[in-house]
């Protein structure tokens, strides 16, 4: 799923390439993809792209006042292509194509570019909304501080108030916006917080841990993450990853191997001898860590 890191870089990557050019037409492939109906999507032909930013997880591009938004979900993704076929993508169609956007050529005569989202997988959950205001969005309504700036206060505020573990409170998106299953585990990891500890039990040196392995992780996540092609992105972020989908492999700091807990429809990993005091949980669904 792309995270944090990933749709900033998307943002920059479209603010370098799609900021100044006008929107020919967008076409849709996936017909349950599209979430608003007011403004049609005919709105944007022959407007101009005027900016793109983020908003936790959510891609926004600006387009003359208009606020076309995306969120990729688990397995969506941009595709910028500097030539697009005329023709356009066949709706209910087999293939990952969920939408397009066609951009007016940078010189008379030059490609007409533009980008496909694609999406992955059976469980379509790839939405694209059409709106005046960002906050037309309930997602983006709903969203709680953005993970990069909230303080150390605010955090600890905002944890006191949990009920749930840590691993799932700082991937709650109406809690801190903008951290997913990937980076969660790398910050926990950082911070040596068990995935498991309580969020509202957190000491005041483990409030201040977590918040520094936050501005550290994610931090160095969009470093090397903007300047990359849209094409690269993925691979990019797996480079970076110490323990996150490194089951079985040593960990870089302590040399123990890392761990695995599974879910019906996901894993985390982690390091017992950094994070757990050497606890192993092997399978969440037989076995319950003792914190």
């Amino acid at each position: 799923m792309p995270e944090l890191p990933e749709v900033e870089a998307l943002a920059t990557f479209l603010r370098e390439r799609a900021v100044g050019r006008s929107v020919i037409r967008a076409d849709v492939a996936a017909i349950n993809a599209v979430k608003t109906f007011d403004p049609p999507l005919s709105a944007v032909g022959g407007a101009e792209v005027t900016g793109a930013s983020r908003h936790g997880k959510f891609l926004d591009l600006d387009v003359s006042g208009l606020h076309l938004i995306t969120h990729l979900s688990r397995a969506g993704w941009l595709h910028w292509r500097e030539s697009l076929p005329p023709a356009p993508p066949r709706p209910g169609g087999k293939g990952p194509i969920a939408f397009r956007l066609h951009l007016a050529p940078e010189f008379d005569g030059g490609p007409v570019a533009g980008f496909d989202l694609t999406e992955a997988g059976t469980q379509k959950r790839l939405a694209v909304y059409l709106v005046r205001d960002p906050l037309d969005v309930p997602g983006i309504a709903r969203l709680g501080p953005d993970a990069l700036s909230v303080s150390r206060a605010d955090l600890a505020t905002l944890l006191a108030g949990q009920r749930a573990q840590i691993k799932r409170a700082i991937t709650d998106q109406n809690v801190l916006a903008g951290i997913g299953n990937a980076y969660s585990d790398e910050i926990l990891h950082t911070a040596k917080l068990s995935p498991f500890k309580l969020a509202a039990k957190l000491t005041d040196d483990e409030i201040g841990r977590l918040h520094d392995a936050m501005g550290a992780v994610l931090t160095d996540a969009v470093q090397r993450s903007v300047g990359q092609k849209a094409a690269t992105l993925k691979s990019e972020k797996r480079s970076g990853l110490r323990v996150h989908a490194r089951t079985g492999l040593p960990c870089p700091v302590c040399g123990d191997t890392v761990r695995e807990v599974s879910f019906a429809d996901r894993s985390f990993q982690y390091c017992p001898t950094c994070q757990t005091e050497g606890r192993e949980l092997a399978d969440r669904r037989l076995s319950k860590l003792i914190k």
